[in-house]
């Protein structure tokens, strides 16, 4: 086959001996999103992630350069290469992958030479492949080591870190080709990176400044390091073996998720976060549930054990290279222990919910102590609402700088997720799972205080005409060219803020939004009817509605509308370029399609939800009949973005000539303003991947 023949020839070329013979044969994957080009290998021995990336006809050539990136999930380590045209012609140069002689465009490479590698006696895993200039170039700026690394550079204001850039070697070698290699902070690992022509009549030349420069023409690259390689889960160990008909029916999809999916944890998405995020993973297990694999080995058990192993520490970590590099920085250490992410508030309260639909304490206590001021009687006042952690400006799922606009009262964690964990402590404390039984009770009296009297806090109602006005003043505003659809406008609006106490001194953060997911599908035993009836109601016309009255596009369901804020910030922050703004991100549609309207189906009462009942909003015919139309116009604008639905996020563009949001990469949008840089979406995210298990019921 065309990858033995290539990786032989490569470790021929290499002196090394042979890598263990894998079975099957290597799981490939190619997404083109241009301007990206993203390609995934994986095999027993290793995964990897390449993307390619190359300006378009229609690019921002300051906003998308050409570039290598090349991503391993172990040790959440890779590449970046940036190019340029020799020419200086800003946007002439061009670059693009291309199959090899024998096959297709990658190949895994490894090498049990460890000579230039410190003290390790890991063998080198990495890939080649081949890429193409269409003109001469310089390769500019390399980075080798952390994906926060490079990250820092391509998400932040450039930054480059000299101790971490300066340890890069530049050499020339044999056949007129280069080598570019680092060795790691640990004084161990090391990464390689080497071009050489794929023919005779090219060649690439080392520069006094040890730059790169590449005549126009075809070289074969080979990135390789010498780190631990992760066990991965394959598509029959990632599904139960009643979902394996997926891997057939949803073979890209399946493949995705496996390529995320390791014996100790699932990572985020590719290629920015090959690493853990605890409430990524947990999110992700609560909609996949149905379809993940459970038991020893099990796909269940691994995200579950990550958690709890990880139990003070619930978010992202910074390992490897990028934690001996902070560990240095911040407390004058010489250590590779992990740094994991302390700022979320939200992540705690997934736990329990997690633990009771599968089957630790001291989070469940937090959780106990947190909300029992609130519930006390006569104490539902702001002040007694789960705040951000002092210091910090994020703390839940939208966490970028403008995500809750600086709110310090989250609207998802209040309304929603501390009720939900407190129904799920009172579930454990029955089923024995938890030492003080006494919650069982308390925690479920504690819980339906916290459903009925949050959502007041965040209600915001607009009355018809000055909505009209609003979003009339907002479309102008983003110089939308489409209708404002404002004749959609056919009462008060209502919605429910972000947060409390925003910037701009912002006593609630205006901005319409798909949090409402998180109580649709995490809550079904509110005891205010009335509530609950108003709540479908306003989340069903904010779903119909299109942009900018409501959250709908062509492109799908926007996360984020200022239409309503009064305050010129919510325009200029929450824009089609930011990463919690006027954008669509999937799980959320996922969360949003999944659960109430099956509250009204009378065949609905598993074991588990007999004592339910069933809620006031089904008989009522108009708000029923609004609900079961929002939910189909949300699926249809989810089936026609099948294209899109795997991907982290992305964005739209209005054309004006067909009247239609287009779908567009959030990475090709120019930035807020005041804003570093873009965000560049991942081509596969985990919690993206829902889809596999929610699907629409025809009978809606």
């Amino acid at each position: 086959m065309w990858w033995r023949l290539l990786l032989l020839s490569t470790l021929a070329a290499l002196g090394a001996a042979a890598a263990p013979l894998c079975s099957p044969a290597p799981s490939t994957l190619h997404l083109p999103d241009a301007p990206y080009d993203n390609f995934f290998y994986s095999d027993c021995n290793t995964a990897v992630q390449v993307v390619v990336t190359s300006p378009q006809s229609d690019s921002n050539p300051s906003l998308i350069s050409p570039r290598l990136v090349i991503a391993w999930p172990a040790g959440n380590s890779g590449v970046c290469t940036y190019f340029a045209p020799q020419n200086g012609v800003n946007g002439s140069l061009s670059i693009e992958a291309v199959n090899s002689t024998i096959g297709n465009p990658l190949a895994a490479t490894y090498n049990d030479s460890n000579a230039t590698s410190g003290n390790s006696t890991t063998p080198f895993y990495g890939v080649t492949g081949t890429i193409r200039f269409n003109s001469s170039a310089i390769l500019t700026i390399p980075i080798l080591g952390s994906i926060r690394t490079i990250r820092d550079f391509v998400e932040g204001p450039s930054l480059l870190q000299p101790r971490i850039q300066d340890a890069i070697n530049v050499s020339s070698i044999s056949n007129g080709g280069a080598l570019l290699e680092r060795l790691w902070l640990d004084n161990v690992t090391s990464t390689h990176l080497n071009f050489t022509p794929a023919s005779t009549n090219v060649s690439v030349t080392v520069g006094k400044d040890n730059s790169l420069i590449f005549e126009a023409g075809d070289y074969i690259f080979t990135a390789q390091f010498n780190y631990p390689q992760l066990k991965q889960l394959s598509p029959a160990q990632v599904l139960t073996n009643s979902s394996t008909d997926l891997i057939q029916r949803d073979s890209e999809r399946t493949s995705a998720l496996s390529f995320l999916s390791y014996s100790t944890k699932l990572l985020a998405g590719a290629w920015r976060f090959l690493t853990y995020f605890g409430r990524d993973s947990m999110i992700s297990a609560l909609l996949l549930e149905p379809i993940l694999s459970k038991g020893e080995n099990g796909a269940m058990e691994a995200v579950i054990a990550a958690v709890l192993e990880r139990i003070n520490r619930m978010d992202g970590s910074a390992i490897r290279d990028y934690a001996t590099w902070l560990n240095e920085g911040q407390y004058g250490l010489y250590s590779t222990e992990a740094q994991c992410d302390y700022k979320m508030v939200d992540s705690d309260f997934y736990l329990p919910i997690l633990m009771n639909k599968y089957f630790v304490e001291n989070s469940i206590e937090r959780i106990m102590n947190l909300a029992a001021p609130f519930a006390g009687d006569k104490n539902q006042t702001k002040d007694n609402l789960v705040h951000l952690k002092d210091g910090q400006i994020v703390g839940e799922w939208r966490d970028s700088a403008y995500g809750i606009g600086g709110g310090r009262i989250p609207y998802d964690v209040n309304t929603t997720l501390m009720p939900a964990a407190l129904r799920a402590i009172g579930s454990l404390a029955r089923n024995n799972f938890v030492n003080q039984t006494h919650w069982a009770n308390l925690a479920d009296r504690y819980a339906q205080v916290w459903e009925d009297e949050t959502l007041g806090f965040f209600k915001v109602t607009v009355p018809e005409s000055n909505a009209k006005q609003l979003v009339s003043s907002y479309a102008q505003t983003i110089s939308l060219t489409g209708p404002n659809q404002t004749d959609t406008i056919d009462g008060d609006v209502i919605y429910h803020a972000l947060a409390l106490d925003g910037n701009n001194n912002q006593t609630q953060v205006l901005i319409m939004n798909t949090d409402d997911c998180f109580r649709h599908f995490l809550l079904n035993t509110t005891g205010d009817q009335d509530q609950l009836t108003v709540f479908v109601n306003q989340t069903a016309n904010n779903i119909r509605r299109t942009f900018p009255a409501g959250l709908l596009t062509d492109a799908g369901v926007i996360v984020a509308n200022p239409a309503y804020g009064q305050d010129p910030v919510y325009a200029r922050n929450w824009t089609s370029g930011a990463y919690h703004g006027t954008v669509i991100w999937s799980w959320p549609l996922a969360m949003m399609a999944k659960q109430q309207l099956s509250r009204c189906e009378t065949g609905n009462n598993s074991a588990s939800h007999a004592h339910i009942r069933t809620p006031d909003f089904c008989n009522d015919a108009a708000v029923y009949d609004n609900a079961k139309t929002a939910y189909n116009v949300l699926w249809d604008s989810i089936e026609a973005n099948q294209a899109q639905l795997s991907q982290e996020v992305w964005s739209w563009i209005y054309d004006s000539s067909n009247d239609t949001f287009v779908p567009t990469p959030l990475g090709v949008m120019p930035p807020p303003p005041g804003t570093a840089s873009r965000t560049e979406s991942d081509i596969r995210q985990l919690w993206s991947l829902t889809f596999l298990s929610v699907k629409r019921n025809t009978s809606f």
